[in-house]
């Protein structure tokens, strides 16, 4: 249970750490462009249901 608790003080600090660093520096802009991603999307979540459909069958 201690090592438990060890693990969880050192990600909740690392986290407090971490996320105001990554909020000063990261880049202003918002011009990114999701579309490519959201192109992809669909066909990958089938590929995924067909892959889970196929380990639950047969492994």
């Amino acid at each position: 249970m201690g090592t438990l608790l060890t693990i969880l003080a050192v990600l909740f600090l690392a986290l407090i750490i971490i996320v105001p660093l990554v909020e000063k520096y990261a880049p202003k802009d918002e011009t990114r462009d999701y579309s490519n991603i959201t192109r992809w999307f669909i066909p990958l979540m089938a590929l995924v249901i067909v892959l889970q459909l196929i380990r639950h069958y047969f492994m």
